[in-house]
């Protein structure tokens, strides 16, 4: 058997991780803009080997695939899909586990998804506003100032939120005229240069709580999820500092986190359910891949949906796929033949954690946290009990260059998450700069004091929604704007 993975960054090391650990034995190979060192080792002990190429390009893609003669294509990333490769794939008549672009538009586009799950009357979902234009979005701040969350209307790497609360009156001009600019600050640096959605910016109602993902394989029909992961998207301690793509994960024991129960993890998973009947619906397609909710512990709602992947997530998808039981292979012939709901999955149970280590720069000057050497001393993380997972780097004359973004994520597993952080903690320093160029990362993740604090905090929440909930107010929100009346969904 052969297969193809579509991507070179951790993510696609550990799905690559996942097939290498086949019974089947599958020949790997992989096409990827950089020689990741992780992906290319487990091809070539596979007996395949890693390609470099234009991972965008549906035509070289499904061409490298055809020319293998692989039996599967699986797809790590997001651009990938938005641009047609499963399409492709498909057109041919190569397996391959990833959304076609019609369902992958439930990541791409926000405004997409936000009207999707209020025309079919999901649960958790949140008011919302779209725009065409800039001009558009300052005119309705202009009009309209309260607590709002401000976001590019595509998927843009998971940046660029901006979340502001108009609690002081005697601030409201500061924070409209802080709305107006970083509304200006999404259309230049995220969506200027993006022409696949009409939609540009998206303004909606600001909630808070926990946030965490629930990963699901799906044939189209049937979802299963894997465990729930908490991702900390934050460059620095304390949810401080930009947002990145992601600075590490924690997932606990029984596929929970200490602070979501049993019952709001079912209650995700038939959101995400419920959106997949829709999108099958609304698309008329069959599609074959992964889906993710992003998701947000709320007062209105409990599980709240903040946005859909369409895909598995970088980092979470380290966190379960170094732990998967059951054979990735027979899971992937499961989707394809849309028998999923024949197989089960299973997973170690252990609590893991995943944190990611970045060069200086990252993640607002990638052209600055780009082209530094560094050197990773694998032999002694899994002496520790960790694994090292390769992202954003290239070998380069036998040396080991960062690429800009997220250079390594290290996982460990453990009894516990804060066991797991310890061990993780500890081969953090086994990564290390050699040219001087610092590399940073998050030591709070999975600590004692972050998981307490997420505990504190959706115990608060989960007392208020079931009151909400028990007084039949579940979900509903009422504001009233002088002269303009009751807000609807789309405010």
């Amino acid at each position: 058997m052969k297969v193809l993975i579509v991507g070179g960054g951790s993510r696609e090391h550990a799905i690559t991780y996942a097939f290498a650990k086949s019974s089947y034995e599958p020949r790997i190979y992989a096409i990827s803009p950089l020689r990741n060192p992780g992906i290319e080792k487990l091809c070539k002990e596979s007996g395949g080997e890693l390609i470099r190429g234009d991972i965008l390009n549906p035509e070289k893609v499904s061409e490298t695939a055809e020319k293998l003669g692989v039996d599967l294509v699986f797809i790590g990333p997001e651009e990938p899909l938005f641009h047609g490769v499963s399409d492709a794939l498909e057109e041919r008549g190569i397996p391959v586990i990833g959304l076609n672009s019609k369902a992958s538009e439930i990541e791409r586009s926000k405004a997409f998804m936000r009207r999707l799950m209020w025309k079919y009357k999901i649960p958790g979902r949140l008011r919302f506003k779209a725009f065409r234009s800039i001009e558009e979005a300052i005119a309705y701040i202009n009009e309209y100032a309260e607590s709002v969350a401000i976001k590019p209307a595509r998927q843009v790497g998971g940046k660029g939120v901006k979340v502001i609360s108009d609690v002081q009156a005697y601030l409201r001009k500061v924070k409209e005229e802080v709305k107006k600019k970083h509304t200006e600050l999404i259309y230049e640096k995220f969506m200027r240069s993006h022409d696949d959605v009409v939609d540009k910016i998206l303004i909606e109602e600001k909630v808070e709580g926990p946030e965490y993902t629930v990963q699901c394989f799906t044939d189209g029909k049937t979802v299963k999820p894997l465990p729930i992961v908490q991702d900390n998207k934050h460059a620095f301690e304390m949810e401080m500092g930009p947002e990145t793509g992601g600075m590490g994960s924690i997932s606990g024991r029984g596929g929970l986190l200490p602070f979501i129960t049993e019952d709001e993890f079912k209650e995700s998973v038939r959101i995400i359910e419920e959106v997949v009947k829709a999108l099958r619906k609304e698309t008329g397609t069959s599609f074959r891949g992964i889906i993710s909710g992003q998701m947000m512990l709320t007062t209105l709602w409990g599980p709240t949906i903040i946005e859909f992947y369409s895909r598995l997530g970088d980092p979470e998808a380290v966190n379960v796929l170094p732990i998967l039981k059951t054979d990735i292979v027979d899971i992937s012939e499961a989707i394809l033949s849309e028998k999923l709901h024949k197989i089960r999955i299973y997973f170690e149970d252990y609590a893991t954690v995943v944190k990611a280590i970045a060069p200086r720069g990252y993640p607002n000057r990638k052209d600055l946290a780009r082209g530094h050497v560094i050197r990773v001393n694998e032999e002694k993380i899994k002496r520790m009990g960790a694994e090292i997972f390769y992202g954003s780097v290239d070998i380069v004359n036998g040396k080991l260059i960062t690429g800009g973004s997220r250079a390594v994520e290290i996982f460990a597993k453990g009894d516990s998450i804060e066991e797991a952080a310890e061990i993780a903690e500890k081969a953090v320093s086994y990564v290390e700069s050699l040219d001087g160029w610092g590399l940073f990362h998050r030591s709070d993740i999975g600590s004692g004091v972050s998981l307490r604090r997420m505990i504190e905090m959706a115990n608060l929440v989960r007392s208020v929604y079931s009151y909400r909930k028990s007084k039949g107010l579940f979900g509903k929100q009422i504001d009233w704007i002088p002269g303009r009346g009751k807000i609807g969904y789309e405010f």
